[in-house]
């Protein structure tokens, strides 16, 4: 069925013959994403008479087929120009039910003609810029905000949750405006939170703690897609919220914090869903003030500890691989006496993003901020990720980079060739080392950590500007006993090697040291090489400045003296 036959059926049928063709034509098209330019004014007709059809009086299941048809032909950003109107936005909102009142949605009937309507009005809105403006003048989200609410405690309209959630995340994303007043005049943060935990039906064991069920089956496909949703539309609307001014707001955002650890906890339908649904989380935790992430952790409750305990003493009764494997996961879980699953779970999923070796900027960065400012605020959770990322160096014959560990996987990115992701990954480790230099080398040599300590002015040593607790690192025997024969720039342990000039007079000496002289002074010239120095502050500079403040700082310095 083409655009005219259908077009020809609105403009004579009646309401069967209606219903028919256009159910011919979503048939037809229901796969196709671009449409042939020579049938484009005949589509825009058709998207008109659907609206005059919808006007009017008809069938729910007319007015379906009519949506589904129109839904289609949405997804062509020309075909909408003439036809998105104020008019023809008020009626997808009557159909969708999107309006002020307080009543409850009781027509089962009508949730198919709410769905559709919701999914005309996203692709009308990702579409079209004029559907854009509209939204606003129309009060839109004010009017999505009311049917959320009339959806919070009914599972049975998930889908229309799902639309609605989805289309306000568009309209968050696409409209600054929106977004603003989403966040202050909508009290978009506590109604998105609900409609997230509405998702999970989370049972509340503390004020800001959620009771997991690690038995409990995974999340259904329905359910996934509307927590992704709403996950999705409160990144938009905590964008910029770095920073908390009132108790309210500290108290709103520890609550999402509680519902965003309980969504890391649970599992998707599937594996890739899963994973999204974890790297939505990731994105939104991003935005949650640092201070607030200390809800991430809780106490393990005494219960709990003997619980484990027994665990463990019952499997040594049984088998000491038993043992074995339910100690490792106690301690991976556990750190001075508070759950860490959260965060196992976050080391868990960048380390998946780092082994899949593409798109790191939007991928990986994320979850690595993350992680960077959650060992910078929090004690507990930076000694707990110390503990899995960076243990005590007891085998340093390999170099850092070189292995399958989480550190290697680290040390690599540090010389990335994407500038953030380096940035991050050499960030991320600085702080675990308290941002001390002589530790942060320990763990990646000179060479890989040298761009971070170029660019914080640390190449003479020395620690970073946050003050971290004074407790010190302890090495193991084997790294003590090896220590002096590893090699500073590469990070690990070399044989002594015969040195090439012990076997030289002093005059071949001079005649390589002069070669040398000579070829590094014609890359200079040349431009290929800038020979570079370090200020007495770590900073680095060209060597004539530097040589220059070396000679005016040992001036000053005799004449003090």
């Amino acid at each position: 069925m083409d655009a005219e036959g259908a077009l020809n059926t609105l403009r004579g049928g009646d309401a069967g013959a209606i219903q028919r063709v256009l159910r011919e034509y979503s048939e037809e098209h229901r796969a196709t994403f671009k449409f042939d330019p020579e049938d484009e004014e005949k589509r825009k007709k058709l998207c008109e008479g659907i609206f005059k059809v919808l006007e009017k009086d008809i069938s729910t299941s007319c007015q379906v087929t009519c949506l589904e048809a129109l839904r289609i032909l949405s997804r062509d950003k020309k075909v909408l120009v003439p036809v998105t109107t104020k008019e023809n936005m008020q009626i997808l909102m009557r159909l969708a039910k999107l309006d002020d009142s307080e009543a409850s949605l009781e027509e089962v009937a009508d949730f198919p003609v709410i769905v559709e309507s919701l999914k005309c009005l996203c692709n009308i809105v990702f579409n079209s810029q004029m559907a854009q403006k509209l939204s606003l003048e129309l009060n839109l989200a004010a009017m999505l905000c009311n049917l959320l609410r009339k959806c919070k405690d009914q599972q049975v309209i998930s889908d229309i949750k799902c639309f609605d959630l989805r289309l306000l995340f568009l309209l968050s994303l696409l409209q600054a405006d929106i977004r603003s007043q989403l966040r202050y005049e909508l009290q978009g943060l506590p109604l998105l939170t609900q409609a997230l935990e509405s998702a999970f039906s989370i049972k509340w064991a503390d004020e800001y703690e959620a009771a997991i069920d690690h038995n409990g089956p995974p999340l259904s496909p329905q359910e996934t897609d509307c927590a992704i949703e709403a996950l999705k539309a409160l990144f938009n609307v905590t964008v910029d919220s770095w920073n908390v001014h009132s108790e309210s707001d500290s108290h709103q955002f520890r609550v999402m914090a509680a519902v965003l650890r309980y969504c890391l906890l649970t599992m998707g339908p599937t594996e890739d869903k899963t994973e999204e649904l974890h790297s939505n989380a990731v994105n939104l935790l991003s935005n949650v003030p640092v201070s607030c992430l200390d809800v991430l952790i809780s106490p393990l409750a005494q219960d709990e500890i003997a619980q484990e305990a027994t665990t463990l003493d019952e499997s040594a009764q049984e088998a000491e691989t038993r043992e074995e494997e339910a100690s490792l996961k106690y301690n991976t879980m556990v750190y001075n006496g508070m759950n860490m699953e959260a965060i196992r779970v976050l080391l868990d999923f960048m380390e998946k993003r780092i082994d899949k070796g593409s798109c790191y900027r939007e991928g990986l960065t994320p979850v690595l901020s993350l992680l960077t400012e959650c060992s910078r605020a929090h004690r507990n959770i930076r000694k707990f990720i110390k503990d899995q990322v960076l243990p005590p160096l007891r085998d340093v014959t390999n170099r850092p980079e070189v292995g399958t560990t989480v550190r290697n996987k680290l040390v690599r990115l540090m010389t990335h060739v994407d500038l953030g992701v380096k940035q991050i990954a050499a960030e991320f480790l600085f702080v675990l080392c308290k941002e001390r230099v002589d530790s942060l080398l320990k763990y990646t040599g000179y060479g890989n950590a040298a761009g971070l300590l170029a660019a914080r002015g640390l190449l003479a040593g020395g620690r970073g500007d946050h003050w971290y607790s004074d407790d010190e690192d302890t090495d193991t025997e084997e790294y003590k006993s090896a220590k002096p024969n590893i090699n500073l720039i590469t990070g690990h342990l070399e044989e002594p090697m015969p040195n090439p000039i012990d076997e030289m007079t002093e005059e071949q000496k001079e005649y390589e040291a002069m070669k040398l002289v000579n070829m590094l002074d014609k890359l200079s010239r040349e431009e290929v090489i800038k020979p570079m120095g370090v200020r007495p502050d770590g900073t680095m500079a060209p060597l004539e400045e530097t040589l220059c403040q070396y000679h005016v700082t040992k001036e000053n310095s005799s004449d003090s003296d």
